[in-house]
């Protein structure tokens, strides 16, 4: 991401100091024109002319600045990196993966954040901040309504949505409803059957995002084990610690004789952990606990969780948009797969239920 450093103020290297491309032509006995023409590849320069610049300019110390590159090829070498959020794991790996991949390859990112903890009164995105200022658009984890995607493909640039897509665009993501069925015969298997499911927020409702995904895996997975769906075992987290904390305490409230619970996201799960100790619950004696991620802090609180490569995602997903700016067809979607980590927090159901205050 683009970064200033405060310390190489303007005054802190004169323009006598650095040489610039009237140096190298004047050297090198050619036009300035041709300076440019022989350090950027382009044809009408002969052989021992290109050389000659090139060790003039190597000599000098010459390096193009990156907006004289960007005007004359009509490129910007920046990514649009639109995001709800950066602090929660899933969208910090992401961009950190994002951000890696490109700035290997000599591009910036324009980060393009805001509020998005209430998705029902968010504004809409507007593209105008990006047109003209990035080569390509990465949207990480950010349903979009309809006409925001429209706006965005109206920039004519890639495009490659992660962690959510639809409408026909490139995808990277992971398999959402598969994790979440995965998950939920993980507990089954143990013996569990009053199994409850911390999801997103009410207004995650779009389709093809991984709240919904992973609620309709939940459901899937009790119903093929002849288990009954109940509503009220699923209660909304926020996809955050104490969302999943508030969560809990509402579904221990309407469901004292839940023995299991499977959070969509490891924060939510951890916020679930702290809430059954608030309620004197044993993890997991008297109730097991999975998640979804592969967060950093899981081993430290022993959460069993399917683990997602989330740096792994948003790096690919750059490589792909770069692809793109190159000419190259994007594969229409990349699924990753997610591996169970077992850990303290799930075990073998209660052979009875737990008396109840």
């Amino acid at each position: 991401m683009r970064r200033v450093d405060p310390s190489r103020s303007a005054g802190a290297q004169s323009a006598a100091m650095v040489p610039g491309i009237e140096d190298v032509a004047r050297v090198a006995g050619v036009s300035t024109a041709t300076v440019s023409r022989a350090l950027r590849g382009l044809p009408n320069v002969n052989a021992l002319t290109r050389a000659r610049v090139r060790e003039v300019a190597a000599e000098l110390g010459y390096v193009a600045s990156p907006s004289a590159v960007s005007l004359a090829s009509g490129r910007t070498r920046t990514i649009g990196l639109i995001s709800p959020r950066i602090r929660r794991w899933f969208f910090a790996n992401v961009i950190e993966g994002a951000e890696r991949t490109l700035r290997e390859r000599g591009f910036d990112v324009l980060l393009y954040t805001f509020n998005a903890d209430l998705p029902s009164s968010r504004a809409a995105v507007d593209p105008e901040v990006l047109r003209r200022r990035v080569d390509g658009v990465l949207v990480v984890g950010l349903p979009l309504a309809p006409e925001e995607m429209d706006a965005l493909r109206a920039l004519g640039q890639p495009l490659v949505c992660i962690g959510w897509g639809g409408y026909g665009q490139v995808t990277v993501r992971l398999d959402d409803r598969g994790t979440a069925e995965a998950a939920t015969q993980h507990l089954i298997a143990l013996g569990h059957t009053r199994i409850a499911h911390i999801t997103g927020a009410p207004e995650d409702i779009a389709p093809w995002s991984p709240p919904v995904e992973r609620a309709g895996g939940y459901r899937a997975a009790m119903t093929e084990a002849g288990l009954p769906v109940d509503p009220a075992l699923e209660a909304h987290g926020n996809f955050d610690v104490a969302g999943g904390r508030a969560a809990t305490r509402d579904l221990l409230d309407r469901a004292p004789d839940v023995t299991a619970i499977f959070a969509a996201s490891d924060e939510m799960a951890m916020g679930a952990i702290l809430a059954l100790r608030d309620a004197g619950r044993r993890v997991p004696e008297d109730v097991s606990v999975i998640g979804i991620d592969g967060h950093d802090l899981g081993e430290l609180v022993g959460l069993t969780t399917m683990a997602q490569p989330a740096d792994e995602q948003g790096a690919a997903a750059a490589q792909i948009v770069l692809d793109m700016i190159a000419g190259a067809a994007p594969p229409p979607e990349l699924v990753y797969p997610t591996v169970l980590v077992e850990r303290g927090s799930t075990g073998p159901a209660p052979s009875a239920p737990r008396a109840v205050d």
